[in-house]
């Protein structure tokens, strides 16, 4: 049984709908991240179910229990925010306790609580401190803490790194993953950094004006997405995908007849490099090393640009003859509307 359900939810804003019917199910202990681009209503409906906003049409159950009309308060969940929201006058314990003094708990049991909390997120040694004394990534271990004395149900979390470098990032994004390994708990998060989505999700939902397109494990969604908005929005650099008429080749390379007013998507791990003469005739336009691996960016016929993904280091420079063969992850074949007609199946070779 599903221990959070959303049923049809519709958010609307006078006649604009931002969330525009969704049906989801969470288990227990499970940790979904909400992904997709700006505006595409994730933290609206991460808001709705923290009871932050009312829904228009539809009902929220969470452990059995209708909580759709619940104020927040009575809902058992905790929520952190991008901006840590901590009080610059209190200290890290008076931070993390507050919702506990106000809910009248025990002061012998609020300490326990907090102390373990610190012991965690390694807060101990900065409990007297206030927010000012912190770094970044402390004051947002400081909200998570807060959010983990109350023991809520499920953990919500919206964009909690952006406020964050890129070090910090991936280091409280580790920390992230070992606390939700560690406690267990029911755990929805928002991001556009699909990074983040890919490497601490059991499940992603894309979500897209409104509408989830399309949910599922985080290599499923790479290795077998549902249309071309997941297959390019999942993956970085993106999925490169070519216009089946601006490559006629394309046909002979997939061993079959393709739409002409299809395209084609391959993942640049799936594209090699070959000296020129070979496979189909390309020119470099940019090579990029980033030390493990080289980028080496591409065009095929005058418009279509695609990205090759090598674990090799490259002497190619901007403007050289090059061949292209498509292999290991396959094609996808996409219609006029971006909708999967073809899933990949054996590598095939230029």
């Amino acid at each position: 049984m599903s221990y959070l359900k959303l049923n049809g939810i519709v958010k609307a804003f006078g006649s604009i709908r931002t969330i525009q019917g969704i049906d989801l199910s969470i288990n227990q202990g499970e940790f979904v991240v909400f992904v997709g681009p700006s505006g595409c209503g994730k933290s609206t409906l991460l808001r709705l179910i923290a009871g932050l906003e009312t829904t228009t049409e539809g009902s929220i159950e969470l452990d059995g229990r209708d909580i759709t009309e619940l104020p927040s308060a009575k809902r058992d969940l905790a929520m952190v925010f991008q901006s840590y929201a901590l009080y610059p006058h209190m200290s890290v314990f008076d931070n993390m306790s507050f919702a506990l003094k106000l809910a009248r708990v025990d002061k012998a049991v609020i300490r326990q609580k907090v102390e373990r909390a610190a012991a965690i997120l390694n807060l101990t040694n900065y409990l007297e401190r206030t927010p000012k004394e912190l770094s970044g990534g402390q004051r947002q271990r400081v909200a998570i803490g807060r959010a983990i004395v109350r023991a809520p149900k499920v953990f919500l979390f919206d964009e909690p790194l952006s406020n964050l470098d890129a070090a910090l990032r991936g280091q409280t994004r580790v920390e992230i993953a070992k606390l939700h390994r560690d406690l267990g708990a029911t755990t929805i998060y928002v991001t556009h950094d699909q990074v983040e989505a890919m490497t601490l999700a059991d499940r992603v939902v894309v979500l897209r004006d409104g509408r989830i397109e399309q949910v599922g494990t985080p290599l499923e969604l790479y290795d077998r997405p549902a249309n071309q908005f997941v297959a390019q929005f999942i993956g970085t650099p993106q999925m490169n995908v070519l216009p089946v008429a601006a490559v006629p080749e394309l046909s002979r390379v997939a061993g079959r007849a393709l739409p002409l007013d299809g395209s084609v998507g391959v993942r640049p791990e799936g594209v090699s490099v070959l000296p020129a003469g070979q496979g189909i005739p390309a020119q470099v336009e940019l090579v990029e090393s980033l030390g493990a691996d080289t980028l080496i960016h591409a065009r095929v016929g005058r418009d279509s640009l695609l990205v090759a993904r090598q674990s090799e280091r490259s002497s190619l420079k901007p403007g050289e003859a090059v061949g292209l063969a498509f292999s290991g992850e396959g094609l996808h074949v996409f219609d006029p509307q971006g909708r999967l007609m073809v899933q990949p199946t054996e590598p095939a070779l230029a």
